[in-house]
């Protein structure tokens, strides 16, 4: 499809690389990006980050385009109900945009705090959008006596670090075993909770919040293990929705775990037929990495959008007998407490783990992850250039625990049992 019209819903990431591709991949006719947002496409892994933390203004996030894309932008609109027999796309404002192609890009959203009344209250935050990020960072100016986060996950443990670099006490209420563990594993996710005790952070795992309460401000939280602390702000960081709403009702495979499509983006239906000429890329995006034996799964991270759209703008576009497939490994960085995690392939579906180099007690290291034998994934902590040759051991499928012998080699420890 070279002419025509091509919309794409969703104007952050993923969005924005869909439609740099369908430019680059030769098509001239007209595209519409459509976005919820009323901002031009921004970057949003800064946000809990050096935006908390002073460093950076939220109005230099824009995200860098390479061409003209010579699109008409509708932003601060989003797509409110899609209509694949008429081939229609219905906007918030009422307005109605036919198309002849459709790359579905709308993202997620984070999951609210459950009990709207508390949620109401000044000083009770979510970090999703650059809106967020700015109330947030004004709250946090006025030196709050405690910050409570609700969530020891990326977003959160990064929260709490921009917090301490602040100078401002923080409690993380963290339900799970160990912050960060539903993508490190409980063994790595546990030696990262050491690390952020050392720095001060009164860390609670396996506790919930119970109630946030105030009048028209947050005062106090009451935690499942019976304390009760006063606290002037809370960041709820309790994972993400992926906008699937609009989708309900179109006959395309989506709920509120995702929309299906298969490893070359190509939307699927309720029977998993393929869709002609709708493309799903990013956060939204649920599909069955083709490189593990895995159940699908959504894949929140900057690089999988990039190269998911990348995709399916080349095979929109081409619309190939053999279309190009993703098949780049998962990998996802944070920065939190002086710490560089990176991690590559998908270290949550261990059943063995093995401290390759360096150590958990102190300093950097690596830990491999391995599941019925074959090595899955890596996470490596201030040693972001050896993961390349780990990323080499994932896609060879090479055997589990791997023979790395490098000069921080420890001798060789496998922890059996779930990652």
């Amino acid at each position: 499809m070279r002419s025509g019209r091509i919309i794409v819903a969703g104007a952050s990431l993923a969005g924005l690389a869909a439609a740099e591709s369908l430019r680059a991949n030769g098509f001239t006719g007209e595209l519409v990006l459509v976005g919820a947002e009323p901002h031009e496409p921004y970057d949003r892994p800064p946000l809990s980050k050096t935006v908390l933390s002073g460093w950076l203004g939220t109005d230099r996030l824009l995200l860098p385009t390479t061409r003209n894309l010579n699109a008409r932008r509708l932003l601060g609109v989003a797509a409110t109900g899609l209509d694949l027999a008429a081939r229609e796309v219905r906007l918030a404002d009422g307005r109605v945009l036919g198309f002849d192609g459709l790359v579905v890009a709308t993202g997620a959203r984070a999951r609210p705090w459950p009990v709207a009344q508390e949620a109401a209250l000044r000083g009770v935050h979510l970090l999703r959008d650059r809106d967020d990020a700015d109330r947030l960072r004004a709250d946090l100016a006025e030196g709050p006596r405690r910050v409570l986060v609700v969530g020891g996950g990326f977003t959160g443990s990064e929260v709490a670090s921009s917090c301490h670099d602040l100078g401002l006490p923080v409690t993380v209420a963290h339900r799970g075993a160990a912050p960060m563990a539903s993508a490190l594993g409980d063994l790595v996710g546990g030696v990262i909770a050491a690390r952020q005790r050392a720095h001060g952070i009164d860390l609670r795992v396996h506790t919930t919040v119970t109630a946030l309460e105030g009048e028209s401000r947050l005062r106090r939280a009451r935690l499942s293990d019976g304390d009760e602390l006063d606290v002037d702000v809370a960041v709820v960081a309790l994972g993400s929705l992926p906008n699937t709403g609009w989708l309900a009702g179109s006959g395309l495979a989506a709920d509120a775990g995702g929309a299906d499509c298969d490893p070359a983006g190509r939307a699927l239906d309720r029977t998993g037929a393929i869709v002609p000429d709708v493309y799903i890329a990013g956060d939204v995006a649920r599909w069955r990495h083709p490189h593990f034996d895995a159940a699908p799964q959504t894949f929140e991270h900057w690089g999988n959008a990039v190269a998911q759209a990348e995709v399916a703008g080349y095979n929109l576009v081409h619309a190939p007998a053999n279309p190009r497939r993703t098949t780049a490994l998962p990998a996802f960085w944070s920065d939190q407490f002086g710490l560089n995690i990176k991690s590559i392939g998908l270290p949550h579906l261990a059943d063995e783990v093995a401290l390759t180099q360096g150590s958990f007690d102190r300093g950097p290291f690596v830990a491999a992850h391995g599941r019925n034998g074959i090595t899955v994934g890596a996470v490596a902590v201030n040693s972001p250039r050896v993961l390349d040759g780990y990323a080499a051991l994932v896609t060879e499928r090479a055997p589990f625990p791997p023979t790395i012998n490098a000069t921080d080699s420890p001798d060789l420890v496998v922890h059996k049992g779930p990652s």
